[in-house]
C-alpha cells in the first residue's frame, strides 16, 4: 500500500468492496510520482498527434474537429432503415452506420430456407443491389461517411455499394465510410464465419489490396475488438486480441507484396468502451502506443499515418442490463464520457432499450443527444488529452500496455492468430475471464445496480418490433430481381467470382461485377462455399 495512504487508512478505513478492475487487476488506494518509477514523459507520452500518439492521433482533438457521431441502425426493410437515416441525419447525426440482419451476416438471401424467421429481425436486410440502392436512396455518398458492419460477405457487400455509388455517377475517389471486415475476431468471438480462416483472410488482403488504388478516402477495415469484449473478454483481453489480429492482417499484406505505407493509412480500430472508467480511458491511450511502436519498430513503416491507431468507439451494449433500462442512459453517459477522454475518433452510444428490443427512434435519439451533451456541454472537448500526467492514468496505462503486450507475444509464440483459433485459446481464456465476472455478480462482489442490488418492479417501456410481413415483402423483391436482370451478365460474373477465387486473383472487381449484375449475395457466396468449403470450428470444454 502506498506509504502516503497508510497513516490515514488506520483513521478511516476502507469498506468492504472489490476494487479490482473488470481486467481483475488491484489498483492502489493513491498513486503518487513513485508510481511512475522509469517512466519518460517524452518518450512514453509525448504530444497529440506526434510519435507514440499515446495522447491522441491529431494535435487539435476535439478542438479541431469533433468525433465523428454514427449511430448504428439497420432494421426490417431498406425503405424502413432508409427512413431511419434520414430521421437520424436530422437530428444531427455526423455519420451513418449500418446493422445487417443475421441471414445476410452469414450471406444467405431473404428466401433461403436457414433465413426463414430472421429476416430483418436484428439488421436491414440487403440480398442484391436492389436493396442497396433503397437503402440509401436520398443520401449523397460523396457527403456522407458510412459504416457497414459486415464481415464475412463484406466484399460483397461493398461491392454493391459501390456500384450503387457508381449508378447514381459519382466519384470513387471522394467516398469516405468503413467496411468492418474483420472476420478473425468472428472466429474469436461472434461467430459469423462462413469460410474457413485462412481463404477467408484472403478475402481480406484481397480488399486491402484493391481498396487504396480506386477508394483512397474508405477504411477497408475496422478491427473490432468490441465483440471481442462483448462476448466476455477483459479489456486488457479485447485489447491484446484485437491488435493481434491487426498485426496479423499486415503480415499477410505484406506476405503479398503490398507496400505497408499505402494501406496501413487505411486500417481502422473499432473499441468497446465498458463501465469501468479509467480503465477504458488507459486502454485507448495504450493501443494507440502499442500500435504505433510495433508498426514502426516491427513491421518498418515510415509514413506517420500508418502509425496512427484511429478508432471507432461503441458503448458497452453487454453492460446494459433488461432490468431498469432506464438506468442505462446513465450507464451510456459515463461510457462515452470515457470514449471521449480516451481520445476516440468515432462513436456509437447504445440505446437504453436495446436488452429488449431494437431501438425505438426516441430511444435512439436520446443515445445521440448524449454525445452532443458530451461535445457541446461539458467542456471537455476543449482541452487535448486532459488527464495526461495523472499518476493513476498514466500508471495504468502502462500497466494495460504491459499485459496486452505479454499476451500479443503469447499469441506469436503458438504461432499466430490463426493457430489460435484453431486450437481455442481465445475461446479458453475468454470462457475463463466471463465466469470469473459471472461469479462476482452473483456473490455481490460486483455490484450491477438494478440487478443484483437496488432492485425494483419492472418498469415497462414501448418497444421496436418487426413486422413478420418484412420477410414475404424482401422475398417478393428478390423474386423480382431475378425475373428482371440480363441472365446472361449474371451468369458472367459469377463464372467471374468463380475464376477469381481459383485462380487466387483478386477477388473485388469479380464481386463489383456481380453486384452490377443483380447477382444475390446468397448466390455470390455459394460460389466461394463451393470453392473455400465452409468452416466447423472445434468446441472448447
Amino acid at each position: 500500500m502506498n506509504s502516503v495512504y497508510g497513516p490515514a487508512s488506520a483513521r478511516f478505513p476502507e469498506r468492504k468492496y472489490n476494487f479490482s478492475t473488470l481486467s481483475d487487476q488491484e489498483p492502489e488506494p493513491l498513486y503518487t510520482q513513485d508510481d511512475l518509477s522509469g517512466w519518460d514523459a517524452g518518450a512514453d507520452l509525448g504530444y497529440p498527434g506526434e510519435f507514440p500518439y499515446t495522447r491522441g492521433v491529431q494535435p487539435s482533438m476535439y478542438r479541431g474537429r469533433l468525433w465523428t457521431m454514427r449511430m448504428f441502425a439497420g432494421f426490417g426493410s431498406a425503405e424502413q432503415t432508409n427512413e431511419r437515416f434520414h430521421a437520424l441525419l436530422r437530428a444531427g447525426q455526423t455519420g451513418l452506420s449500418t446493422a445487417f440482419d443475421l441471414p445476410t451476416l452469414m450471406g444467405y438471401d431473404a428466401d433461403h430456407p436457414f433465413s426463414r424467421g430472421e429476416v430483418g429481425k436484428c439488421g436491414v436486410a440487403v440480398s442484391s443491389l436492389a436493396d442497396m440502392e433503397l437503402l440509401f436512396r436520398g443520401i449523397d455518398p460523396e457527403t456522407v461517411s458510412t459504416s457497414m458492419t459486415i464481415n464475412s460477405p463484406a466484399n460483397a457487400i461493398w461491392a454493391m455499394y459501390i456500384a450503387n455509388a457508381q449508378k447514381q455517377g459519382k466519384d470513387l475517389s471522394r467516398l469516405q465510410g468503413t467496411l468492418q471486415n474483420d472476420i478473425l475476431k468472428e472466429f474469436i468471438a461472434q461467430k459469423e464465419f462462413i469460410y474457413p480462416p485462412s481463404p477467408s483472410v484472403r478475402l481480406v488482403i484481397d480488399t486491402f489490396e484493391w481498396g487504396p488504388k480506386n477508394l483512397p478516402k474508405w477504411n477497408f477495415i475496422s478491427v473490432s475488438g468490441y465483440h471481442i469484449r462483448e462476448a466476455g473478454a477483459t479489456a486488457v483481453q479485447e485489447l491484446a486480441f484485437t491488435l493481434a489480429d491487426g498485426f496479423h492482417y499486415v503480415e499477410k499484406a505484406l506476405e503479398r507484396g503490398l507496400d505497408i505505407d499505402e494501406f496501413a493509412p487505411r486500417i481502422s480500430f473499432f473499441w468497446d468502451v465498458h463501465n469501468d472508467f479509467f480503465e477504458e480511458i488507459a486502454k485507448f491511450r495504450a493501443a494507440r502506443r502499442i500500435w504505433a511502436r510495433q508498426m514502426r519498430d516491427r513491421y518498418g513503416a515510415k509514413d506517420p499515418k500508418s502509425l496512427m491507431l484511429r478508432t471507432h468507439a461503441q458503448t458497452a451494449g453487454v453492460s446494459l442490463p433488461a432490468q431498469q433500462p432506464l438506468n442505462n442512459i446513465a450507464r451510456v453517459a459515463i461510457q462515452a464520457l470515457a470514449g471521449v477522454l480516451g481520445g476516440t475518433q468515432s462513436l456509437h452510444t447504445d440505446a437504453y432499450d436495446e436488452a429488449l428490443a431494437l431501438p425505438t427512434e426516441e430511444a435512439a435519439t436520446i443515445a445521440l443527444r448524449t454525445q452532443q451533451i458530451i461535445a457541446y456541454e461539458t467542456g471537455v472537448a476543449g482541452v487535448v488529452d486532459p488527464l495526461a500526467g495523472s499518476y493513476y492514468v498514466e500508471k495504468l496505462t502502462n500497466d494495460i500496455e504491459a499485459a496486452a503486450l505479454g499476451y500479443i507475444e503469447q499469441i506469436r509464440a503458438m504461432g499466430g492468430v490463426e493457430e489460435g483459433i484453431e486450437n481455442g485459446f481465445f475461446q479458453a481464456e475468454m470462457a475463463e475471464a466471463a465466469f470469473r465476472y459471472q461469479r462476482e455478480v452473483e456473490r455481490k462482489d460486483r455490484i450491477i445496480v438494478g440487478v443484483n442490488d437496488f432492485v425494483q418492479e419492472a418498469v415497462k417501456i414501448p418497444l421496436q418490433l418487426i413486422d413478420p410481413a418484412v420477410e414475404k415483402m424482401q422475398q417478393e423483391r428478390l423474386a423480382q430481381v431475378r425475373r428482371e436482370r440480363d441472365p446472361q451478365r449474371h451468369t458472367e460474373a459469377l463464372a467471374a467470382l468463380h475464376h477469381a477465387a481459383v485462380n487466387d486473383q483478386n477477388t473485388m472487381p469479380a464481386f463489383l461485377a456481380c453486384a452490377h449484375a443483380y447477382s444475390t449475395l446468397g448466390e455470390q457466396m455459394d460460389v466461394l462455399r463451393k470453392v473455400f468449403g465452409e468452416y466447423v470450428e472445434t468446441a472448447v470444454m
